[in-house]
């Protein structure tokens, strides 16, 4: 199992609305190992990370796109 530390987030979509979140993270692992790395992973209209065993559907490119350029934009993405 790991835990996930999250360093930064960019997302699309509406305040109250689900939104895709792009994620700069660090997941540590039970054997006291960690990794740095990025994640795409809904955010509920409620606010809160949605839990999912597996991957984030991305709905297209363009969505893709816009995390991509506003992770860099914010200079956490290179």
């Amino acid at each position: 199992m790991a835990w996930v530390e999250v360093h930064d987030e960019v997302q699309t979509g509406d305040e109250g609305d689900w939104s895709l979140c792009f994620h700069r993270c660090t997941y540590h692992y039970d054997d006291g190992s960690s990794e740095v790395g990025y994640r795409f992973i809904w955010r509920t209209p409620e606010g809160k990370l949605q839990p999912a065993r597996g991957q984030a559907r991305i709905p297209d490119a363009a969505t893709l796109r816009a995390l991509i350029d506003q992770a860099q934009r914010k200079g956490w993405l290179r």
